[in-house]
């Protein structure tokens, strides 16, 4: 008898996939091991396998689609079964698999709106306008209406005579050749704003598709916003002798290892949960887990979002395996090679936006974790000691917390031990 294929939960948070490509067409042999399909899950596209063998009968839910989990993707037959035309998969009773839909825009989309004002130009002569449709690209044509110049008067050097970016810009620098002269352009006067759903016009703005990864970072913040009662603490810490440590350990290694900033902040981070463990809890509406060990989440920014691969057991692991481990963890997690079980099940996060010269700034709780620590860059600032103004580099660090299982009291106790930590930094190395 036939064999429903269904759409598989790949991640831990995977509510829906998009089918991104099928390697299989049908018709064909299907044998357990290889790959069927890749579908763009909330994290990263995956490959999806085959197990039940056969021959691939029917794909139900064409490349582009997003599909819920638990629904027919595809049917398999066996050789030489004959499936009835009737057959209706047994998960979805004749209702569509496909949930969604989505068609990929086409790029001549954005370009095909028609030049619809002429820029008034001062000119000494009547200026050779060419007429119809102009060819450009979206970026050209926001370029020009910026500065206020006439597409109709430029050259393009694009494939097909199509205005390209750097043609704008040459006329931006050099003026627009019109009847021999070079003419002042005057800006356009103000459209009037559209009647859709929409306040933009069509032709001013480019689309990207939201991409499933994007979706669920958006879900999740949101819901994380709604849903968990957020509040900050903050402190500044002297990173004078973490930087030194920092150097004389990068200057020994002879190129063996290069430790960051980030690299000590984790370490410090896990030796703090273990110093006030209460920081290092979740919610559930029947307990609070207080971990027996830091599972630390550092995000790491990737095309079309960020992930949070997982230090595990970071408290027992030395400094350099905690920067090895975040390298290769981070080049994996851009290449969107990392596992599920390499980025869930951590129990506090790190965000360092530190490199970005970000001196401060707030995260958004990560559930079911009960806080996220915002890692600043660091600067020279002027600072009182002793009675004496002296300059030292410095750090903001701000603890985000979930105050169901986190009080201000204990997010205080746990700042107070990292900045130990960080300030007096062989405690890390011990």
């Amino acid at each position: 008898m036939p064999i429903d294929l269904f759409m598989t939960q790949l991640s831990p948070t995977m509510t829906e996939g998009k089918i991104a490509r099928w390697l299989k067409k049908e018709g064909d042999t299907l044998e357990s091991g290889e790959i069927l399909a890749e579908v763009e899950t909330d994290k990263a596209t995956m490959e999806m396998e085959v197990i039940d063998e056969g021959i691939l009968h029917k794909i139900l839910s064409p490349e582009g689609s997003i599909v819920a989990v638990g629904t027919a993707i595809a049917v398999i037959a066996e050789d030489d079964e004959t499936v009835p035309d009737d057959y209706k998969p047994a998960d979805n009773a004749g209702e569509p698999a496909v949930i969604e839909e989505v068609v990929a825009e086409q790029p001549a989309a954005a370009q095909a709106a028609e030049a619809k004002a002429t820029v008034p130009v001062a000119q000494p002569s009547a200026p050779v306008i060419r007429k119809g449709r102009i060819k450009a690209s979206p970026l050209a044509r926001r370029i020009a209406k910026q500065k206020g110049i006439n597409l109709a008067a430029i050259t393009g050097t694009g494939p097909h005579g199509r205005i390209t970016r750097s043609d704008v810009e040459k006329a931006v620098r050099v003026g627009i050749n019109l009847g021999g002269a070079t003419a002042a352009v005057v800006a356009p006067p103000p459209r009037p704003m559209p009647t859709g759903p929409l306040p933009y016009h069509e032709d001013e703005f480019e689309r990207v598709e939201n991409s499933m990864m994007r979706k669920a970072i958006a879900r999740r913040l949101t819901e994380s916003k709604q849903q968990v009662p957020h509040f900050y603490l903050s402190v500044d810490v002297a990173m004078d002798r973490l930087m030194d440590l920092r150097a004389q350990l990068n200057e020994a290694a002879d190129g063996a290892f290069k430790l960051s900033v980030n690299d000590f902040v984790i370490k410090a981070v896990a030796k703090a949960l273990v110093d006030v463990p209460a920081a290092n809890a979740s919610w559930t509406e029947s307990d609070t887990l207080v971990h027996k060990h830091a599972h630390i989440s550092v995000a790491v920014a990737i095309d079309g979002g960020l992930i949070t691969p997982v230090i595990r057991f970071a408290e027992q692991k030395g400094i350099t395996d905690i920067s090895g481990e975040v390298k290769e963890l981070a080049v994996r997690a851009r290449a969107g090679e990392l596992q599920p079980e390499e980025y869930s099940g951590g129990t506090f996060s790190i965000s360092n936006l530190g490199m970005y010269g970000v001196k401060q700034f707030a995260a958004i709780v990560n559930p079911p974790e009960g806080a996220i620590l915002a890692v600043g860059g660091t600067d020279e600032r002027p600072v009182i000691e002793n009675g004496e103004v002296v300059v030292k580099k410095m750090m903001t660090l701000t603890l985000s917390c979930d105050h169901r299982v986190v009080d201000g009291a204990v997010g205080a106790e746990f700042l107070a031990a990292l900045k130990t930590h960080i300030e007096k930094p062989a405690s890390v190395l011990i």
